[in-house]
């Protein structure tokens, strides 16, 4: 990670001093707006050395310092029990950084200083941040920082990131610290410090053998028999035992530097968002107001980049004729590879471009770790949390965004159910189909605001249906594959805050617009390779494509559907975009993908090939509730490192969209 971030700063002046910085902290505290409020533009992201995880890097300027300056995932504890958590405890102890600088909410100060207790038992160079000063002060909280740096034995320096105040002071703290190494001890009771006497001899640091004694999961003999001493003198475990003694020593220290009135009230958006009936509705609207929003705002852009599309198409097939290429050249490259990438960029983009941006605003709100305390009742009594709710709405973007999510999930078994179940909510490829045949069968189509409002609500049922399928085989699942694995599940509620709309615009575009449209777009070059081979590839005077849709239309039928729809959904593999597109291919025996220019057009085209509005329903459903995307799939492996976690994932849904298919099909059939 150092040598990338050099690397991207050979160019500034080599005379001057560098200082390798690592930011920590708990989640929520205005951690990574400190760090952008630093770097401004000059980031880059990439992996810590032997880590999958990508962390994000940059730097900020100092008179003739350079700060190099990493942002590590935000923990609530040393002892980990999530993946990020684990990437940020091995980082520390690495201690391969010049100057740990701890973000803390000096609203929440007692909750912080738990791992700040850890952090300086390190023994590391480090100072901290008071982060959201001005909040404090509004919410007349009082800090004595000079107190607090006596008491701690580092520096302290308040801030307020959000509106850049004492940054330039920050800078400075950072550029001038001494950098000498921390020498603050808690001490614990007798019967854990006899331990940790034990136990010191066989670890490097005094910190590391206490973290080995708080570990419930450590196979390590000598922590063992030391767990089973405490255990005996019923004085407690080794992890409840350190817990009382930060909680504590954080008691002895807020006495002596922390002035505060009674805690205020909840606001009233609050008990409404929190109350049992009344949050559930506010959700239910929201979730609306969200879709609608996206839909009817992406319409109109989808048409602008899908005309785009079809201009550049006829500008390249007549550069190609120009030059004398050969026809089936010609269709390879441009009717093949080009139409495929532009229609899942013209169909992705604008979606992606509204409902990023808007699920990125609700987040800095703090608004979604109130649905996710809605719901966690209801995920809880599956054997699953309700930080599954956050990663379900990561996944209304892209399913391998929510798979990637599940970081934030701590138990092994609730983070894999999260993974498993992500590809039930309908991503952002999947909404096209569903919502052109909600319009086309379900609709007047008459295109008034009435029928916006019922195209909405329907696609919100389909919502509600995927959530209700998540919780069953939450439940059936905590019940066989993960029936003795234990649960876990901690909660925050951050306070609410305004959001920043140039930051929410920046994040939601680079980090998540532009990598989902660059992973879909790679799906769909190869993708589009293989489809037109399936189309253009003659065996006994009919294509490929026609000759598998045939040898499909038995088991499609049981299905409601027939063999082109059923082979659109496997060739829809790398990107769920192209699956109605190869569907109106393969009934109009064109060879390449088409689009045709109205629902108007696309109702008479399904109707011809026999759709009825159970057809719809079917496909409808089975959209909902197939394999994930290529990409989704790639993702679970490199999250999880799993094959067999991969092809649950893969089956599971499958079966599942399978079986309802069915079960409607001959329901309708009586």
């Amino acid at each position: 990670m150092w040598a990338a971030i050099k690397q991207a700063n050979d160019g500034i002046n080599e005379k001057l001093s560098r200082r390798r910085v690592v930011l920590c902290g708990n989640p929520n505290v205005g951690k990574s707006t400190v760090f952008n409020a630093l770097t401004k533009m000059r980031q880059h992201t990439g992996n810590w050395p032997g880590k999958t995880v990508e962390l994000a890097s940059g730097t900020c300027l100092y008179k003739d310092t350079l700060i190099e300056l990493v942002d590590l995932p935000g923990t609530y504890s040393l002892f980990p029990h999530s993946q990020e958590e684990s990437i940020s405890a091995q980082c520390l102890m690495e201690k391969a950084f010049d100057l740990c600088v701890i973000v803390c909410d000096a609203t929440l100060l007692r909750r912080n200083l738990h791992l700040v207790f850890q952090v300086l038992e390190l023994g590391i160079p480090c100072m901290i941040v008071l982060n959201l000063i001005d909040e404090a002060k509004r919410r007349q909280i009082k800090i004595d920082t000079q107190r607090l740096a006596s008491l701690l034995g580092c520096e302290v320096v308040a801030v307020s990131a959000t509106h850049k105040k004492s940054l330039q002071a920050l800078k400075q703290a950072i550029a001038e610290h001494p950098l000498h190494k921390n020498t603050f001890s808690l001490p614990y009771r007798k019967e854990v410090e006899e331990e940790l006497q034990v136990l010191e001899v066989h670890y490097p640091s005094r910190f590391e053998a206490l973290a080995a004694l708080c570990d419930e999961k450590s196979r390590d003999l000598k922590v063992l028999v030391s767990q089973k001493r405490l255990k005996d003198k019923q004085v407690g475990n080794g992890y409840d035992l350190v817990a009382a003694a930060y909680q504590e020593k954080a008691t002895q220290i807020l006495l002596q530097t922390e002035q505060k009135t009674d805690k205020l009230p909840l606001s009233k958006f609050d008990r409404l968002a929190t109350h049992r009936v009344y949050g559930i509705l506010l959700m239910l609207v929201m979730l609306f107001v969200v879709f609608w929003i996206t839909m009817e705002g992406a319409n109109l852009p989808s048409a602008w980049l899908s005309a785009l599309f079809r201009e550049l198409e006829a500008v390249l097939l007549a550069g190609c004729e120009k030059v004398h290429m050969p026809w089936l050249w010609q269709s390879f490259l441009v009717q093949g590879i080009f139409r495929t990438v532009g229609w899942v960029v013209s169909v992705m983009l604008p979606p992606m471009l509204i409902f990023f941006p808007l699920f990125t605003f609700l987040e800095d709100l703090g608004y979604l770790p109130r649905v996710a305390f809605q719901l966690d009742g209801a995920f809880a009594k599956s054997g699953a949390c309700g930080k599954q709710a956050l990663t379900m709405c990561m996944g209304f973007g892209c399913n391998a965004v929510g798979v990637s999510g599940a970081r934030i999930i701590d138990g092994r078994k609730e983070r894999e159910l999260a993974i498993l179940t992500n590809a039930f909510v309908p991503c952002n490829g999947r909404f096209p189909t569903l919502i052109a045949l909600i319009t086309i069968f379900f609709t007047t189509m008459r295109h008034t605001w009435i029928d916006s409002v019922l195209a909405a609500l329907f696609l919100c049922l389909f919502i509600l249906l995927s959530i209700a399928v998540t919780l069953v085989i939450n439940r059936i699942l905590s019940r066989t594959l993960y029936r003795d694995t234990p649960a876990s599940f901690a909660l925050e509620l951050p306070p609410y805050r305004r959001p920043q709309l140039l930051q929410i615009l920046v994040r939601s575009f680079c980090d998540r617009t532009l990598k989902v449209l660059g992973r879909a777009v790679a799906a769909a070059f190869f993708g589009g390779i293989f489809l037109w081979v399936l189309s253009n590839v003659m065996v006994e005077q009919q294509s490929l494509f026609q000759a598998a849709a045939n040898w499909l239309d038995p088991f499609a039928h049981l299905l409601g559907m027939d063999g082109v729809i059923l082979l659109a959904f496997f060739l829809g593999f790398p990107a769920n975009e192209i699956v109605l597109p190869i569907v109106m291919m393969g009934y109009t025996a064109s060879g390449v993908m088409m689009e045709l220019g109205s629902f108007t057009l696309l109702r008479e085209l399904f109707i011809a090939n026999g759709w009825t509005w159970i057809s719809a329903l079917c496909v409808m459903l089975f959209s909902l509730f197939h394999f994930p995307c290529a990409t989704t799939l790639m993702t679970i492996y490199r999250e999880s490192g799993s094959k067999r976690l991969t092809v649950l994932a893969f089956f599971i849904p499958l079966c599942i969209g399978v079986l309802l298919c069915i079960g409607v099909h001959l329901l309708a059939s009586l």
